[in-house]
């Protein structure tokens, strides 16, 4: 890595060591629709991190706590066309999926997930079959059009893109900005279940159907991927995130809901993204909110690992980097 670069939560790292969490910076940009600033998102949130307490309730103790953490040099790339960036982001990814190191990604728009959901494909948990895969979507948007101003791989398509690839099952928390469209795929579509914002935050009834979501997290079985779009937090947390809306998760809904997605029994969190993560220019809130949910995840994981939910499986991939040869998204063209 790049040393000039900084590290997850400022902590010092050894390139020569195979890392036990990887920190992946996607500062992908190329079809927001509203607000700007993903490219810049990544690095504000690890510069944000730098700040973050390393005290991990859960564990008792401070992180690391005796895991390996290496932060990557962020993905680049020079490709002509969306779809050949999206081949990139895959091949930056996909060294990190082999079940030996743990991959947590910061983005970045939320077009991201259906190249880093290809990466996970020859995952051991997955087998080259997504179907096995459950990914649970926190979000103000449903992200299921068919397409947005004509670009079917736009940031409020990923999830529908996701469950083009073959994803077995979606569950989304703190929708509360969807189109009839994908209201009707949301009702349609028996991979799908959505837990409303105006549900699970209604100042009558919200507690109880709080709980039933974190029922359905306890009951999660198989490999699980989360994704965390910032903007499932209400908007007066993460102001400069590209889309803020207001009747969204507080934060301590957001740490509820990622603590019950690594502690369900039957499941393994196999990889997580935090995405559309912008630089707040008046205040370092937005990104620092982002810190604080990355850290999290590596808190619920180290947990997870400790009390047996998540083993180290396949070959150890120590630097390598050398992208595969895999060509998901071009190869379908942009029909």
């Amino acid at each position: 890595m790049d040393r000039d670069l900084p590290t997850f939560l400022g902590l010092p790292e050894d390139d020569d060591a195979a890392p036990d969490v990887v920190v992946l910076p996607l500062p992908y940009e190329l079809t927001t629709s509203y607000g700007q600033g993903t490219a810049d998102g990544p690095i504000a949130c690890l510069e944000a991190s730098a700040q973050v307490e390393l005290h991990e309730v859960l564990l008792g103790e401070d992180l690391p706590a005796g895991l390996r953490f290496r932060t990557e040099t962020p993905w680049s790339s020079e490709a002509g066309s969306l779809l050949e960036q999206l081949d990139d982001i895959e091949a930056f990814l996909r060294p990190w999926c082999g079940g030996d190191v743990f991959p947590l990604s910061l983005g970045g728009e939320h077009g991201i997930l259906p190249p880093m959901l290809a990466a996970l494909r020859d995952h051991p948990a997955l087998g080259g079959d997504l179907s096995r895969l459950t990914v649970v979507q926190i979000d103000a948007h449903a992200d299921l059009r068919s397409e947005l101003d004509g670009e079917p791989y736009s940031h409020a398509c990923a999830a529908a893109r996701a469950l083009d690839l073959g994803v077995g099952r979606l569950l989304q928390v703190g929708v509360r900005a969807h189109s009839l469209e994908e209201q009707k795929r949301i009702d349609d579509d028996e991979r799908i279940t959505a837990w409303f914002a105006r549900d699970v935050m209604a100042p009558s009834g919200g507690e109880a159907a709080w709980a039933s979501l974190l029922d359905a997290l306890h009951a999660l079985e198989g490999p699980v991927h989360l994704t965390f779009d910032l903007d499932g937090l209400d908007g007066t947390l993460v102001p400069a995130t590209g889309t803020p809306v207001p009747g969204g998760l507080t934060f301590w809904h957001a740490i509820q809901a990622i603590e019950g997605v690594f502690s369900a029994p039957k499941a393994t969190v196999i990889s997580a993204d935090v995405n559309e993560i912008a630089r707040q220019a008046d205040s370092p809130l937005t990104q620092f909110t982002a810190a604080m949910l990355a850290t999290k995840i590596v808190g619920a994981h180290a947990l997870a690992r400790r009390e047996g939910r998540w083993s180290a499986v396949g070959d150890a991939q120590q630097g390598r980097r050398t992208p595969l040869p895999r060509k998901t998204f071009s190869s379908m063209g942009n029909d």
